[in-house]
Order: structure tokens, then sequence, then C-alpha cells
């Protein structure tokens, strides 16, 4: 789900990036213990945040200037999420590739990493019904974010990730295998099966959401049942390395690939030979283009789909456009072998640009239909309520039309929606929730995805929402423990993006991917009296873990032995593992943004929602739900720093203990905060400001060690003017100084993006930074390297990069022997104790790691990986 942006843009070139999320409002907008069952999540609260948020800007302005109102927390994330990557410039197309490559040809240590995180994730877990908890909403098992679904007559799912790569299940869904490991990239834009058989994959995620990563192009896997994706599978050359894929389309002997670069377009007879550029709106700003370097370059060729006419494979409609506007966005169709955007004749679909976003196409198997979403520029920048423009129908069969509108936000609120409040109602998320499917045995029965999962059995002339948001508006509902969600059925997650029809045991199937996985029903399945389906499945049955992690914390579990593992996801709250479960639960809702865990009791816990909401509890969160008629048995509390409620905070925010005294917290924003009674907090007032950046800066990293804390700030943080900088300072506000780091100097001009203190020495300090060097970045003072050290307090740094790959660099981690373990874009290295050269460590896939934490002990390195769950190697072996 998603909250009001705060007129950021969304930049990237390396790497297109953000988390779609749950429901946030500033704590000064609701008490600690609020009544709503939906805790600090109140979908009130978005709408009415939202309606503030639209308005400021047209659609052209904000594409023109970057500086456009997007009106959803995705787009925030999305943001900040790739600043961190690309700025101070631009990044040429290649980086992630070539990383991969260094990567994978350093030594390895030993030791191998062992997932934790394969079990059933139950988001409905009753024992964690706290005030604080979306338990009870009705998604049930969960795992990350899907972009992407195909699927056979045979029983045969293919389910492709966002950033854990593609999945097989042989048995109808569930029971899944990996497919996709051994590819440099683990990021799905689609998936789709053509006429032979053939699973084609086209990789980089094309949701422009805040953590899809490029791709490094299309592969094709000849026998799906059995192969597995290699690198050798790839189709054509390297046209379309760091794009993203949003469809592959199969008409006439040749696939065709809308990108964010153009059209493209292959034979599917002869894989060989390079990928042919049909149509770019913008040519001089593609790669090698005059204005490549141009910071809207990865803005200005973006396409969404292509329809092919069944009956006459030469009469192709592009949908090209920018979702937050620009004056190239339409339709385009071939006159007189030129491509050329059609201005009229389409009927109620759009030609005006203002109204042409987003766009995705589905046509029946009879070839009579041909449907359309169109989500709105115009709509996203103006309209509170919605993005979307309304769904279409051309009865012709062609995609020239003409087409007629079948439904629009207001239509499918009044369908028993679960989102009909003012400010946030159907289609409000239209630029990064769509999908469309119609059943090849009825060209009248349609599925669409939105934030949630619409059904017509008409042709759109009447609809059904058999996937609510979820059940909490609903009289079915009780957050009653001893049943999922009361009286009502499952759902889905929200956030709908993929979407197949297949069958198994001759039953047909409808399968849906979403924030939260995937699920499926029968085709022609049941409903209710509100047209909500009865019938739901969810196939996150713990052997596909896609889980997004943004942070793990490691306590002791005091009432079971062992340890308890928690962890900040991606739209999936907080997971909770103790040490005798074998099911996940979640504890909080929403997205789950950086974690703390008491090592010596891991039910003593706070989690960062995003822009430092933090929350915490000191019994794991259990609760049967028993605050919602009393609200003194609630046992989380809302406990955010002021920087919360000013916005003067990043979307993952830095929150980190003093590792000396864990009752002394920092967390960073403009200011930075420093609070001293441990998880005993209970509300935001206990924060102390001890220093401020200044306005316009927010900080991206803390550590403290002794009282001595260590931070760091980006200010603007785009490549509009890049800055960063290191201040050093006391927990008790006195001595806070400046670092200087010249733009020149050994620092590179980076996001500065995590310390760690030696734990035996406050003065001696690593420093990871984010980003490709000058290399690849065509900003300045990019410069190079990406871990440095200083024995001075930060007074002096050493470029101490030595051999590690020029890759993205997260966060670090002082080992308890001494050495220094560093989380990339594309896995872990390692310097052993004495060492200056790095190690990989074991074989993860190419998945972001973004944060490292030990064990109690010191004994096990932990891995919370932004794709494929939390993994864990043994220290020792790490040599």
């Amino acid at each position: 789900m998603s909250v009001p942006s705060r007129r950021r843009r969304w930049f990237t070139l390396c790497a297109l990036t953000a988390s779609a999320a749950l429901v946030t409002i500033p704590p000064s907008a609701a008490s600690s213990h609020s009544p709503s069952p939906f805790g600090v999540r109140a979908v009130r609260q978005l709408a009415a945040e939202r309606e503030q948020s639209v308005g400021a800007m047209s659609p052209h302005a904000a594409a023109d200037d970057g500086d456009g109102n997007e009106a959803d927390e995705i787009a925030e994330g999305a943001d900040q999420y790739a600043e961190a990557r690309t700025s101070p410039g631009v990044v040429a197309p290649g980086a992630y590739g070539a990383a991969w490559h260094d990567l994978t040809n350093l030594p390895s240590t030993g030791g191998s990493w062992r997932n934790i995180t394969d079990l059933p994730y139950d988001s409905d877990d009753p024992r964690y019904r706290d005030v604080d908890s979306n338990s009870s909403g009705g998604s049930g098992n969960v795992t990350g974010r899907m972009a992407a679904i195909a699927a056979d007559d045979d029983g045969y799912v293919y389910a492709g990730s966002a950033g854990g790569g593609v999945w097989r299940s042989r048995t109808g869904g569930g029971h899944w295998r990996p497919i996709s490991d051994r590819l440099p990239a683990q990021s799905t834009g689609a998936l789709a099966l053509d006429g032979a058989g053939r699973l084609w994959l086209g990789t980089g995620e094309a949701t422009t959401n805040s953590d899809a990563y490029l791709g490094s192009g299309v592969y094709v896997l000849t026998h799906p049942h059995h192969g597995t994706f290699s690198e050798r599978s790839r189709v054509g050359g390297d046209e379309l390395e760091s794009t993203t894929i949003h469809e592959l389309r199969f008409g006439g002997g040749t696939v065709w690939a809308a990108t964010s670069e153009g059209v493209w377009s292959h034979s599917t007879r002869r894989l060989s030979g390079p990928w042919k550029l049909e149509f770019a709106p913008n040519p001089d700003f593609l790669p090698g283009g005059s204005q490549a370097g141009d910071p809207d370059a990865p803005y200005k060729n973006i396409a969404n789909d292509i329809a092919i006419d069944p009956a006459d494979p030469s009469k192709v409609v592009l949908a090209v456009g920018w979702r937050g506007g620009d004056d190239y966005n339409g339709f385009y169709t071939k006159v007189n072998g030129a491509w050329t955007r059609t201005t009229g004749g389409l009927g109620d679909l759009p030609a005006d640009a203002d109204d042409i976003g987003n766009v995705t196409f589905a046509r029946s198997a009879d070839g009579s239909r041909y449907y359309a979403i169109d989500q709105s520029p115009k709509q996203l920048s103006t309209n509170p309520d919605s993005g979307l423009e309304g769904i279409y129908v051309a009865r012709s069969g062609s995609p020239a039309g003409p087409w007629t509108k079948i439904a629009d936000y207001k239509g499918l609120a009044a369908d028993n929606s679960a989102l009909t409040t003012a400010g946030y109602m159907p289609g409000v998320q239209a630029w990064y929730n769509q999908f469309l499917a119609v059943d090849p045995s009825d060209a009248q029965h349609v599925y669409a995805g939105l934030e949630e999962v619409y059904e017509t059995k008409d042709g759109g002339g009447s609809w059904s929402t058999v996937g609510p948001y979820w059940n909490f508006p609903f009289s079915c509902w009780s957050i009653d423990p001893s049943r999922q969600t009361g009286a009502c059925h499952q759902t889905t997650h929200s956030d709908q993006h993929g979407v197949a029809i297949g069958q198994y045991h001759g039953k047909s199937f409808v399968y849906v991917g979403n924030d939260g996985g995937v699920y499926k029903r029968p085709v022609n399945g049941a409903q209710d009296g509100s047209g909500h389906a009865t019938d739901w499945t969810s196939l996150n049955d713990g052997t596909i873990d896609t889980l997004q992690y943004y942070s793990v914390g490691i306590g002791k579990d005091l009432d079971h032995g062992g340890v308890s593992v928690t962890g900040g996801l991606q739209d999936n709250g907080q997971s909770v593992l103790r040490s005798n479960d074998t099911v996940m639960g979640s504890n909080f809702g929403g997205d789950g943004g950086d974690t703390l865990t008491d090592p010596a009791n891991g039910c003593d816990i706070a989690q960062e929602y995003v822009y430092l909401a933090v929350q915490v509890t000191q019994n794991c969160a259990l609760n049967n739900g028993s605050w919602s008629t009393d609200p003194t048995k609630a046992t989380s509390y809302s406990v955010a720093p002021p920087d919360n409620a000013t916005s003067e905070a990043r979307f993952i925010a830095p929150l980190a203990t003093d590792l000396r005294n864990g009752d002394t917290w920092i967390a960073g924003g403009r200011h930075i905060w420093v609070q001293t009674h441990g998880y005993a907090i209970r509300s935001g007032s206990e924060w102390t400001s001890v220093h401020d950046f200044g306005a316009g800066r927010t900080a991206t990293a803390v550590a403290a060690s002794g009282g001595k804390i260590y931070a760091a700030w980006c200010g603007p943080c785009n490549n509009q003017g890049f800055a960063r900088g290191i201040a050093v300072g006391n927990a008790d506000g006195s001595g806070w100084h400046d670092i200087s780091l010249p733009v020149d100097g050994t620092v590179p001009n980076r996001y500065l993006s995590g310390f760690a203190v030696d734990p035996h020495h406050a003065d001696h300090v690593f420093l990871a930074v984010n980003g490709f060097s000058r290399h690849w970045t065509e900003g300045p003072g990019a410069g190079v390297g990406h871990v440095f050290e200083s024995t001075d307090g930060g007074t002096t740094w050493k470029d101490i990069s030595a051999n590690l790959p020029d890759v993205p660099a997260n966060s670090l981690l002082v080992t308890a022997d001494g050495g220094l373990a560093v989380a990339t874009d594309l896995g872990v290295v390692h310097r052993a104790p004495g060492r200056t050269t790095w190690q990989r460590v074991g074989s993860l896939p190419a998945v972001a790691v973004l944060q490292l934490k030990t064990s109690p002990d010191g004994g096990t390195l932990y891995a919370a990986t932004h794709g494929r769950g939390i993994y864990t190697v043994k220290v020792r072996d790490m040599r």
C-alpha cells in the first residue's frame, strides 16, 4: 500500500528502485494505542494526507523538472532507494553486469549460507494481534513481491519475483524450486509462454517503484518443465542490458518487448542476432545518444505494452509513456512505415498525452475482444482518490478499436471494494498495480488487478471485488484469534502485478502475483453475497522464499532456548521467527524498516515503519487482540522521534544502539536523536536532539560506541547539487563537529550508507559508500572505492577497498574475530583478520544484501537479503 509522497522525484538509471508499503501516518495523528484495527496504518488518515498532497503541479511539469507530486509512499521510497545508487550523477549501463563478473571471480571463503526463512510466513498469525499488527486482515501466508506469473495446462506455474528470481511449481502451485539462480539479474519484469511452450523471461522489474532493479536482457527456457535458465539462453546480444521489461508479446514469428528504453523486437525462430529497436520516442536520450547523460533520460523512452491484432500481426499498437506524464505519452501505430501517435478514432480510450500513462493490454483467445487498463498522469497529479482513467474493451477484437470504457474507480469502489475512503480508492496506485487476463474459454470473463482483484463475467457490465485489499472494513471481520479473519474468507495480499490462467488436473485456475506472493482460485470460483471470493488459496508455502528484507535483528529466545530472529520487510511488516517455530509470524504491519532487537532478550524489539515511525514491544507483540476493546491491553507503543512528524527523515531512516550500552539508541533524520531508556521507552517525547544537520539535510547512517556517535548525511540527496558529509559527537550533546570531506578528497562524493565501529576502540571506524565509482558515474566527485577506514575518530580516512568489486555497498560489520564483512547489492564480501584483500562469502544468487548482524555470541553472521530471505553462515568458517 502507500502513503503521500514528499514531492520527490523518481530518479534512477542503474536501479529503478522503490518499495510498496502498507499505510503509514505520523504518530502525531494517532495515539500510541489506537482503537482502529489498523493501528497506526489507518487508511482514512492516509487518504486525508493524500488529498493534501495532490494538485501542486501539472503532470508535464512533474516530468520536465523532476520535482512533481507523486502522491504515494512507493514513489518516495523509489526516489530515495535509487538516490543511494545513482547520485551524484548518471550511471552508465552495464555497471551491475561488470560488478557481478568481478564478484564471481573473487576467491571464496569457506562456509556456506543457510536460509532460515524458508518456511511459511503467516501474516495472520493469531499470536501477534497487537495494535500495530495487520494480522487478521486475511492475506494468510505471504512471501516477497511477485512481478509476473505464467502457467500452462499441465499444472506448471512460473512465478517471477521482484528480486529473488524465477520459481517453478509442478503441482499447480506450491512445492516451488528456483530456476534462474545462475543469471546475473534476479529481478523479473515479464514472464510469457509462447505457442511452442517455451518460457520467456524479461529481466528488470518495470513497476517504477523503489526497490526494482534493472535487468540483463531476455532469456528463453526451451523445456521449462525441466531446465533452468542460464546466461547462454539469452536472446540476442546486450541491447536490453540495464533496462526494465514491462511486457513480452508474440505475433507473426516475432517477440516484442516493451522496455524502459523503447519498444524492441526479435525473431522467435532464430534467437541469435541483435534485437531491433522498433520505436523510441526520444532516441537522443538512449545510451550513446547526445542527451544520454541528462537527468531526465530514464523517463524519456518508457514503453508499457504492445497490442498485436490477432487477425493481422502486422498491425500493432504501442502504449508508450511515463506514468507521471510527458509530451510523448500516447498510443502509436505505423503509418506509411513510420510510428505515428494516434490522435483520434479510439472511442473512449484517451488520445491526449495527459490521460495516457501506464497501460496494460489483454486479448481473448478467440480474437473477439481486446481489453486495456489506462492510468492517467493527470489523475495522478490532480485527483486524490485515484490515478485510474479506466478499463476499456474493443469489441472489434482489434487494438485499433473503437474502445468502450467498462469501469472507472467509482464503479469499482461501489462493487464492495475495501477502498471506499475519499483519498484512497481503487486505482490510487494504478501506475504501480496493474494486470489483465481473459478467460481462454470465455471472452467476456476478465480478471483485472489494481490494488485489489476484480472480476467481470459479462464483459464489463458488472464487476465483483473478488480479492479485496483486506477484510478490515467489512462486517464479517473480527480480530478473534481463533479465526484467520473473523467470518470473512481469505483474500489475497494487496497490490497486484502479475496474472496467468492455467490448468491442473483438468481444472482451470487463475494465478495472481502481488506484494505478498502468489495466490490462486478456480477460474469459475465461488463468491459470497458481497462478491468476494470464497476460494482463494495462498501458494506461499515456505518453499518459495522471495522475502525482501531491509533489516534483521537477533536476540536470545528466553522462552524456548536458541535465538529469536526478526526482520523488516517490503510491504510485509516485520517477521518474527522464534527458535521453536515451524511458521513465522508477523508482529508489525506495513513496510518494515530498520530493526533493533535486544541480544539478551529477543522479545525486546523496536521496529521502524518508514520515516522513523518507530514501534516498540517487550513481549514480541504477543497479543490476542483484546486491546481492541480494552486499549490498556496493547503491548506495542508508538515512540517515533519528532522528525517523523515533520517529514525530515528518509524513507528507511537509520536507527542503532550504542555498542557498549544497549539502552542508548540513536535515530537519524534532520536531527540526531538519542534516548536512554532502551526498550522501556513509551513515548516519542523521550528522544533528545543532540545535533541538527540543518534544513535540507538528513541522516543516511548512524553508529555509536561508548557514547561516541558517527552520523552521515546527504542534502540535497539527488544529483541536483548532491552533497554529503559526516558529523561526529557525543550522546550527551557535547563535542559535535563536521568532518572535512572535500568533493575531491579521499572519500567520494557519493551516498554514505553505513558505519561499523571497532567494539574495542571507538575511534576506529569503517565507512561503507554506496553507488558506483567514477568509471560508471558521470557526476562530480564520484571518486573510487566503497570501504574506508579511520583510526582517529573520523578525522582522516583511508581507502581499503583493494580488490573489492565496484558495486554499491549497503552496510558493514566488524566480526568478533576482527574481520570485516560488507553487504553489497550483489552479495557479501569479507576481509579476514590481518588481511588486506576481499573474498566472496559463499555463493548467494545475484541478490542485494542490505544489512548484516551477528548472533548474541558473535559466532553466526546473519544477512538480510532483499529478495531471498535471511541467510546465516558461521563466522569461524569465513576464512
